[in-house]
């Protein structure tokens, strides 16, 4: 079954986690040090590797069966981003919904790298 790594609305008490219809959570894990992290008009996250100044992005990881990912989690996904393999912080890999290529293609992109996690930076644009 396909591992898919989530640092999103679809992770546990996010408004899309009904769309796993039940996966089963793996683990609470991070990506590699070697992508950057947007949010994409405020609406959703976006994963872009990188070169050079990357950093962990936390998230969630999935066993998400092929006909959930493909008729219901995929669907419901932004236009922006698209299906990758993406490398985890323990050197394993995973699908995960990456930025389209070119990022400079996209408008409203915010670089919240620094933030390290969707929801850490919900909590701060709440707060201000």
């Amino acid at each position: 079954m396909p591992l898919m790594f989530l640092n999103g609305g679809a992770m546990r008490g996010g408004p899309l986690h009904h769309l796993l219809d039940g996966a089963p959570l793996v683990a609470e894990t991070a990506t590699a040090p070697v992508y950057r992290f947007y949010s994409v008009g405020d609406r959703c996250p976006a994963l872009a590797p990188v070169a050079h100044g990357g950093a962990s992005v936390a998230g969630e990881v999935y066993e998400v069966p092929m006909d959930v990912l493909r008729d219901r989690l995929l669907p419901a996904e932004p236009a922006e981003l698209e299906l990758g393999v993406i490398e985890l912080a323990d050197g394993s890999s995973a699908l995960a919904m990456l930025l389209r290529r070119p990022p400079a293609s996209h408008g409203g992109l915010t670089d919240i790298t620094e933030h390290g996690s969707w929801e850490a930076y919900q909590r701060v644009r709440a707060a201000a």
